[in-house]
């Protein structure tokens, strides 16, 4: 650990290899007049590298700061109807003013410099028009080739590798996190620019006193009122009939604002997932998460493949959402938020598994047939004020879920051959409301924030017949390892509930003096669980009473945490330090009235965490941070009955155990560079934590998979170093955007399995590719490449048994022969390797587009999986498993879709 922290902190400090200088002044034209956004930038002789630039403000000041090894540097200022000016400069700290004289600018070559990329302070503003293809439809089509920004497949936006904090439209907040109704629905023609707000503090009056870390986006409109939306209705051909519908008008005002949104399809597209909340703003807003429930239970399912979802996604799904914004108040201060969606979705899937137990020898087949329903509603209620001169924000949630997964599942081992049934049923009531407001008080604020969480989750697994399952059992007195055998022709069933109370209130007065801000803060978290379990079974003679104790939970958890921190911000021009240092006093307490046990833990932890960055030569921005956290559990790991938490395994909490605790230290370290005036983003960095925890997980598995973890009390640790490095560029000339990013991961953990001690090492690593080009009229191309390569190694998997290999692109051309006209070819490829197993996944589309141009139509006719591939295979390694499975795919498929916009 400490030899990886001196590596980058050497890296680090390899920024400050040369002193800083600052070069500041006026610019002013023949007449001494001020002369306002000019730009003046700082190159080394003989290079057409800008090393930092600035730009005039109101008074024609300007301050540029820089760092370079050369004795001289050039200075150049240029600006609007001016004559450019270069003048060579030592390379020392100096100040500097400038008349320029009038000279004719000519538009065109302005348009040149800025239509792309402009920067003015932390806001860099996008053009559109310079990436977009002749294909590209929605917002979300040109936002993957915006230089800085990625788009992950589940709609996450990052910028420089980090994800959002907001995505405004004209400013405000419509979503409030769930932009991906927007981003993927927003037709690219209504859309003048996109702006990356850097470092964003969404509260407005503690901007300037408390720093952000994080970006927003906004996205600027051609029209303040905008009235607009998108489109799609489409039928197939396939086994059953196929369809895909989506409506999804949007209006956008000085006063209102409005999204109402409605999709459904059986084609394999997952758009029931475009309300989750992917932007979570500010801890001074209050708490935000995405509604989930507590699924302990589950039937047996294979994983979901790393492949596009529409290839393997049996699905048929509604999925509504209206959101509507409005300000309740004359000067626009206060808005009134009120969102809600429904989904209806039913899921098919099919895989067929190989599975060898390398610690074992031994090795079992399985088959699962699952269909899992998903049936849920979420309304919320939203008032915020956000001014200069106060804050408040008032959100109240509710969710519904009427949930249900089936499943067929086979089993062939050396017992023999074997099916079941499987169902499982899971309700769930969910309500929230958040609390946070802000109020000056002469010179200082007084924030107080409330959040009550209540939810009631109940499950129900039954499986049929119960001999279907076969787990390892211990007989008391014995050390022999025997096989549970439940009576023929009988059903097991798991019954769960949990109840669920969660509060948290706290206070706090931050006083702010010469940009720095002091936040004391006291606070007081309780929360209560109530779990009640039971597992009935009938089983022969020989085997264990379900009927007894050990199979039954009556469990009450409780946790209070009253705490007192201070916080300390500063905020400069270079520089910005959020830290945090709370003081918390636990008090956990677990009760299970059937055992006659209890057991608490009273302790005071100390949990500082630092963020700080430094910004430097216009473009760099560097950054540490580091903290220290302590988890004591939930009832999640304070339960001592066994509970069937799949068919494949029981899982239970020795009684005599202590409250798990768990302490991990975390630090990291970034440095960044963004050029908007040559087009290059880059950042790298490495993150490193290690956790020590004093329970262990112990498993017994048998011959067939079947397994019973217990927890166990002994002292482990989990370590992850992490390093990473992503460069990105535009190149204008060619109309070409090329990123490269590779990650390293390297982790440690330990495990019991089957009595032996199994540590286990992980390394990850991951190199990525891509490039966009509409250079050519006729033709655009779209690229996306990854390769990985990973180890795990402990005493049972050596040599080539822990290394797997991975191969991943998704390319997309598209041909233009005719106005009007286009044509795609769609490859996706999916590779995978371990040992002298490969497989190798192509998959490949056609497409033909039409667009009545008049009309804004367009008419698409597409072929998926042309090559009818019917199965998906790949291999996963998992301690001392390794696993073939075979997933059951999409057929090939014909749509006939008409795609429009609103207006």
């Amino acid at each position: 650990m400490k030899k990886n922290i001196s590596l980058f902190l050497v890296l680090f400090c390899a920024v400050f290899t040369f002193a800083q200088k600052t070069v500041s002044g006026k610019v002013t034209d023949d007449d001494g007049v001020a002369i306002p956004s000019a730009s003046v930038t700082i190159e080394e002789p003989g290079k057409d590298a800008i090393l930092a630039y600035g730009i005039t403000n109101a008074k024609g000041e300007y301050k540029v700061t820089f760092t370079s090894g050369e004795s001289n540097v050039d200075l150049k200022v240029k600006a609007f109807n001016q004559k450019p000016l270069t003048k060579q400069i030592s390379n020392s700290d100096q100040t500097l003013n400038f008349k320029m004289q009038s000279e004719a600018t000519e538009i065109k070559e302005v348009q040149l410099k800025t239509k792309m990329i402009t920067a003015r302070g932390d806001t860099i503003s996008y053009d559109l028009k310079a990436f977009n293809s002749k294909n590209d439809r929605t917002l979300a089509d040109v936002m993957r080739k915006i230089p800085g920004i990625e788009v992950n497949k589940d709609g996450t936006i990052l910028y420089q590798g980090n994800a959002i904090n907001k995505f405004y439209v004209n400013g405000k907040d419509l979503m409030e996190g769930g932009y991906g109704t927007i981003n993927n629905s927003l037709p690219k023609d209504a859309v003048q620019k996109v702006e990356v707000l850097e470092n964003h503090q969404p509260v407005k009056i503690l901007q300037d006193k408390v720093p952000s870390d994080q970006a927003a986006i906004n996205i600027k409109l051609k029209n303040s009122v905008t009235m607009t939306g998108r489109g799609e209705v489409g039928s197939g051909f396939g086994d059953p009939w196929l369809w895909n519908v989506k409506l999804t008008p949007m209006f956008f005002g000085q006063k209102s604002q409005w999204v109402v949104n409605y999709k459904t399809n059986n084609m394999g597209e997952q758009v029931e997932n475009e309300g989750n909340i992917l932007a979570f703003g500010s801890s001074w807003e209050g708490r935000r998460s995405n509604i989930s429930q507590n699924n302990w239970l589950s039937v047996e399912n294979a994983s979901t493949p790393d492949l596009p979802v529409k290839r393997y996604l049996m699905n048929s799904v509604h999925y509504l959402s209206a959101n509507y914004l409005t300000n309740i108040d004359k000067k626009k201060e206060w808005e009134l938020k009120a969102n809600a969606n429904y989904t209806n979705n039913a899921v098919e899937r099919e895989a067929n598994s190989i599975t060898r137990d390398v610690q074992q020898g031994v090795q079992y087949n399985t088959r699962f047939l699952n269909n899992f329903y998903t049936d849920k509603l979420k309304g919320e209620l939203i008032f915020t004020k956000n001014a200069k001169k106060g804050f408040f924000k008032n959100t109240t949630t509710f969710s519904q879920f009427w949930n249900a997964d089936r499943a067929f599942a086979e089993r062939n081992d050396e017992i023999g051959f074997r099916t079941g049934n499987e169902a499982l049923e899971s309700p769930t009531s969910s309500f929230q409301n958040s609390l946070s407001t802000i109020i000056p008080w002469k010179e200082k604020m007084v924030n107080l924030k409330s959040y009550i969480s209540y939810q009631n989750d109940t499950q129900v697994l039954e499986i049929s017949p119960a001999d279907y399952l076969r787990f390892p059992y211990k007989k008391p007195g014995s050390d022999t390892l025997t096989t549970i055998k439940f009576s023929p022709g009988t059903t097991a069933l798991q019954s769960f509930r949990i109840k669920s109370l969660d509060t948290s209130h706290s206070a706090n007065i931050s006083f702010s003096t010469k940009g720095w801000t002091f936040t004391p803060q006291v606070g007081f978290d309780y929360s209560t669980d109530k779990l009640t379990t039971n597992f009935d079974g009938m089983t022969d003679d020989n085997s264990p009473d379900f009927g007894t104790l050990a199979y039954e939970n009556d469990l009450k958890f409780t946790r209070a945490n009253p705490s007192a921190s201070v916080g300390i911000n500063y905020k400069s021009e270079s520089w910005s330090l959020f830290s945090s240092f709370p003081v918390n006093f636990n008090s956990i307490k677990a009760e299970d009235l059937f055992r006659n046990v209890s057991k608490s833990l009273n302790r005071v932890t100390f949990t500082p965490n630092i963020f700080a960055q430094y910004s430097f030569a216009s473009f760099f921005k560097a950054s540490v941070n580091g903290g220290i956290t302590n988890n004591f559990g939930d009832i999640q790991t304070a339960y001592a009955g066994y509970i069937l938490t799949s068919p494949g395994g029981f899982n239970v909490m020795n009684p005599k155990n202590p409250i798990p605790e768990t302490n991990t230290k975390n630090a990291g370290a970034r440095l960044e560079y963004r050029n908007p005036l040559n087009n290059l983003f880059f950042n790298v960095g490495s993150r490193m934590s290690d956790a020590k925890n004093n329970l262990i997980a112990s498993s017994i598995v048998n011959e067939s998979g079947f397994r019973v973890t217990e927890y166990i009390e002994r002292e482990n640790k989990r370590t992850s170093n992490t390093y990473y490095a992503e460069v990105g560029k535009y190149f204008p000339k060619f109309k070409t955007n090329a990123s490269l990013n590779y990650n390293n991961t390297i982790s440690k953990a330990q495990s019991i399995r089957n009595t032996d001690n199994i540590d286990t090492r992980t390394n990850g690593n991951t190199l990525g590719f891509k490039f966009n080009n509409t250079y050519f009229s006729w033709m655009s191309i779209d690229f996306n490449a990854s390769k990985t390569w990973n180890k795990q190694s402990n005493i049972y998997l050596t040599g080539n048994k822990g290394k797997t290999e991975g191969y991943t692109h998704n390319l997309n051309v598209f041909f233009y022969p005719l106005e009007n006209h286009t044509i795609g070819f769609y490859w996706d490829q999916i590779n995978s390797k371990s040992a002298d197993i490969k497989y190798n996944n192509g998959f490949f589309d056609v497409s033909y587009q039409f667009s009545w141009a008049k009309k804004k139509l367009d008419f698409e006719l597409k072929w998926m999986n042309i090559a009818d591939k019917k199965v998906f295979e790949r291999i996963d390694i998992d301690n001392t498993t390794i696993t073939q499975t075979t997933m059951l795919l999409r057929p090939s498929q014909v749509m006939l879709t008409v795609k429009f916009n609103f207006k």
